[in-house]
């Protein structure tokens, strides 16, 4: 059996998030609710009568899966090779999330595939050029043959 390798896994599962983050962003359009609205209603300019929660919570979304997808254009790119950019967008997409009620699982989700890439990042894991595929390593022994 092979060795599991966090950032595929935790791939999957902000994929997973940003699809979900992008329905409940769209369907935040049509019945616009604050998550925390049981406790104050000073939140609810966020996303009535102008859809701010909505449209930041759609970006972010399709943002998330153009990068872990990857977009052709992102695709070995500094950007898409970086876990730390990950670790630091992560949060946000989640807050972001967190807020409209529709999208609380995503939030969830964004959480455990933080903390996956988090778990990979101590490691010593690192993200490819071309995406989906294992790092390369060399040959047990340290001797090429010539």
């Amino acid at each position: 059996m092979g060795k599991l390798i966090k950032n595929h896994w935790a791939r999957l599962i902000i994929m997973s998030a940003a699809a979900y983050q992008v329905i409940a962003a769209i369907e935040c359009f049509v019945w616009p609710k604050i998550f925390w609205d049981f406790l104050t209603h000073s939140l609810d300019g966020g996303v009535k009568p102008i859809p701010i929660l909505q449209i930041v919570n759609l970006i972010m979304g399709l943002v998330m899966i153009g990068i872990e997808w990857p977009l052709g254009f992102i695709a070995g790119s500094p950007l898409h090779r970086s876990l730390e950019f990950r670790l630091a967008i992560l949060p946000l997409t989640a807050l972001s999330a967190a807020l409209i009620y529709q999208g609380t699982n995503a939030a969830i989700y964004y959480l455990i595939g933080m903390i996956v890439y988090f778990w990979g990042y101590s490691e010593g894991e690192i993200i490819c050029d071309t995406p989906w595929t294992l790092p390369k390593r060399g040959r047990a022994g340290g001797a090429s043959r010539a």
